[in-house]
């Protein structure tokens, strides 16, 4: 009988599930027209990668 543990993808899952929708809520706040809000939705889906990226700048700085 095999067994697997998938209990941390789950939680990974949850966390950038609200990682996504506190990034939305920030960046709804701060667009001002209809396409600064349809990209405030677009950045909210791919934030970690930036958030990632700028982490490597700083350790290579």
């Amino acid at each position: 009988m095999s067994s697997t543990n998938n209990g941390g993808a789950a939680a990974g899952g949850g966390f950038y599930f609200l990682g996504m929708i506190g990034s939305a809520v920030y960046f709804w706040n701060v667009a001002d027209g209809f396409w600064e809000h349809v990209g405030a939705l677009l950045q909210a889906l791919v934030w970690p990668a930036f958030l990632i990226y700028d982490v490597f700048v700083a350790l290579n700085a």
